[in-house]
């Protein structure tokens, strides 16, 4: 079994780390195409979002990417909105307090996805302005892919 503390302690301490200071529709054309080169170094085939004040700045599903992706990047995009944090830490959350998820009666799972893969854009000094998504993996790589884009582009 995982150790979901550490996890969730890892996850906030990225959510921490990975701030910007300004966000550009140039920024989210950058980590954007770093995700593109990402997934592609890894034969990964992904869909990937970057939306900014409700305002879609990214978009690409690869070639051969499911159709079903985009619904999974609006659902996941939907808790970080709800909730303030990573769609990961929202999922491992409640499995570590023994919360399913789905089961929630007021969040309807037609619209809502805790699963790994949509992370809050935030810009210091401000807070959360909006996401960057991907979806296609187990959700602990599509959280990871978007962690190492995001590091890459801050560094």
């Amino acid at each position: 079994m995982e150790n979901y503390a550490e996890l969730l302690q890892t996850l906030t301490q990225q959510e921490q780390e990975l701030q910007f200071t300004a966000f550009s529709s140039d920024t989210a054309l950058t980590l954007g195409l770093k995700l593109v080169e990402l997934a592609r170094a890894g034969n990964k085939i992904i869909t990937i979002n970057i939306t900014i004040n409700g305002k879609v700045l990214f978009h690409h599903a690869m070639q051969g990417a499911s159709a079903d992706q985009a619904d999974w990047i609006r659902r996941k995009n939907n808790v970080v909105a709800r909730f303030g944090r990573c769609s990961f830490y929202v999922g491992i959350d409640h499995k570590h307090r023994g919360v399913v998820f789905e089961e929630i009666k007021y969040l309807d799972p037609k619209d809502h996805a805790a699963n790994g893969g949509a992370f809050p854009i935030t810009l210091k000094g401000t807070g959360i302005v909006g996401t960057v998504t991907v979806s296609g993996l187990r959700q602990a790589e599509d959280h990871a892919l978007v962690v190492e884009a995001l590091r890459a582009v801050l560094a």
